[in-house]
């Protein structure tokens, strides 16, 4: 008898093969994950924003673009430019008329002998009609850069910074009195337009529907 041939009934029965257990040396896939469930997914890195008073547009604090809308505080400072140079025309204006009374005073039947009154009339209409074209002329300065505020890139911002530390310093000296109110208004305008707002409206790229 042998235990060896299969066809034998008396034989040992015979063991079936056993199908691996799930996990053993075959990995079992796991479905992918659909999003949305829970935890909303977070938006492209170039499209976050501040989203407060027009700052939300991609790009604004250092990413390219920049707000759409002229920041407030910028908006101030253009104002206080116009105001500033309002000012000019009515210094100049002032000081023209300083410089007629003093050549018609020239014309004075009592000072026309005085050589001294005479020289010093000369000189002092003479400074005063160039000082008149100065004021006026910073004046239509300050008109132009303001007119810039809703095209120009960062170089009118700086220039706008100089010409208001400029304002400021010719208000306290020699013009203490009568430049208060301009060092005020400049000292304002260099710290609007030098704030972080200023610094992104002018840095900004430049869309063809901004608002001025």
């Amino acid at each position: 008898m042998s235990f060896g041939d299969p066809n034998n009934p008396y034989g040992p029965p015979q063991q079936q093969p056993q199908q691996p257990a799930p996990g053993y040396g075959y990995p079992q896939q796991t479905p992918p994950q659909q999003p949305g469930y829970g935890y909303p997914s977070a938006p492209p890195l170039g499209q976050q924003g501040y989203g407060q008073q027009g700052y939300g547009q991609p790009g604004y604090g250092g990413y390219p673009g920049g707000p759409l809308t002229m920041p407030g505080n910028v908006k101030a400072a253009r104002v206080m430019l116009y105001v500033i140079a309002g000012f000019q025309v009515i210094g100049a204006i002032l000081i023209a008329l300083s410089a007629v009374a003093i050549n018609a005073a020239k014309n004075d039947q009592e000072l026309k002998d005085n050589v001294d009154f005479q020289q010093l009339a000369d000189y002092s209409s003479g400074a005063l009609w160039a000082f008149t074209a100065l004021v006026l002329g910073w004046g239509v300065f300050a008109i132009v850069l303001g007119a810039k505020f809703g095209s120009g890139g960062n170089g009118v911002r700086i220039t706008t910074m100089v010409f208001a530390i400029i304002t400021a310093a010719l208000g306290i000296y020699p013009f203490i009195v009568v430049g208060l109110v301009h060092t005020v208004l400049a000292i304002l305008v260099a710290v609007f337009v030098g704030r972080s707002e200023g610094e992104a409206w002018f840095n900004r790229a430049k869309h063809p529907g901004a608002h001025h």
